[in-house]
This record gives structure tokens, C-alpha cells and sequence, in this order.
């Protein structure tokens, strides 16, 4: 055979062995200020009882998910306060309705609430780019993708409310 057909067939099984064997076990919550949802009435519930809600829609079988978990879960250590601003995650995959309800279609994204509505947040210095949602005031209301620095620069901003 020829070494670029060799070199196909490497590729491919590569792609097929990645997606095979991939880690899809649950991915850790570290920190117990971070609500997992698991129901739309505890989502409901849980936006109805706290001002600012910083809300992280995942799939367990997404690497960037994996990746930005801890960073979430220190953000939740850090700022949240019982009542005012509080953190969870919703797996896309077991309760697909809430990400439904807010047209999540992209793993992780993130949502910020404001009693009970999703609702921009003013940020300083966080310039538009691909990961970063903003609304026709200029707030950021939505982060598509593992962008720590644009999820810390918001929840630091709802944490100062």
C-alpha cells in the first residue's frame, strides 16, 4: 500500500478509537455550593430562590466541559452567597427540556439569570469574540464554549452586585 492510504487508515482509526473509547463517567462536582440539576421543577425552584443565577449547561461526554468543570466549581467556592448568587449545572443529556427551553445547542454554555429571567450582565473589558454573546445594550448574556476568562470576568461582575 501506499503511504498516504497507511497514513488514511491510521487517521481513521484514530478518529474511531477516540470516539469509542472516549470518557463519558459523569463528570465530578467539586464544589458543594454547585446545584446539579436534575429536574425542570428543581431548576425552576432554584432560580426562584436566588437574585443571580450563573447556570452551566453540559454534557458529561464533552472535553471543554471537562475542562472549564473545576473552573466553575471555584467560581461556586469563591462568590456564591446563599439567596443572591448561586451556580448550576445542568446535564443537557438527562434534562434536555431546560436546555431546550433556553436553545442551548452547544456545549458548555452558560447562562446568567437575574430573578428568574436570563438577563445580560454589564462586564468591563471583555472584548466580542465567537465565545461571547452580547445583547443590543452590550451586556453578555450567553458563553458558548470553555472561556474562562470571559466566565470569571462575569460572575466576578455578579458577585459585585
Amino acid at each position: 500500500m501506499e503511504t498516504s492510504t497507511w497514513i488514511l487508515l491510521l487517521v481513521l482509526a484514530f478518529i474511531i478509537g477516540r470516539s469509542i473509547f472516549a470518557d463519558r463517567s459523569p463528570i465530578p462536582e467539586t464544589s458543594g455550593k454547585v446545584f446539579k440539576v436534575t429536574s425542570a421543577a428543581e431548576f425552576d425552584a432554584i432560580l426562584s430562590s436566588n437574585t443571580h443565577v450563573v447556570v452551566d449547561f453540559y454534557a458529561d461526554w464533552c472535553p471543554p466541559c471537562r475542562a472549564i468543570a473545576p473552573v466553575f466549581s471555584e467560581l461556586a467556592d469563591n462568590h456564591a452567597q446563599a439567596g443572591e448568587l448561586a451556580f448550576a449545572k445542568v446535564n443537557v443529556d438527562h434534562v434536555n427540556n431546560v436546555a431546550g427551553r433556553y436553545g442551548v445547542s452547544a456545549m458548555p454554555t452558560f447562562l446568567f439569570f437575574e430573578k428568574g429571567s436570563p438577563k445580560g450582565v454589564a462586564v468591563q473589558g471583555i472584548q466580542p469574540r465567537q465565545s461571547v454573546n452580547f445583547t443590543a445594550d452590550g451586556t453578555i448574556d450567553k458563553i458558548r464554549g470553555a472561556d474562562r476568562a470571559a466566565l470569571q470576568a462575569v460572575v466576578k461582575a455578579l458577585a459585585g452586585k
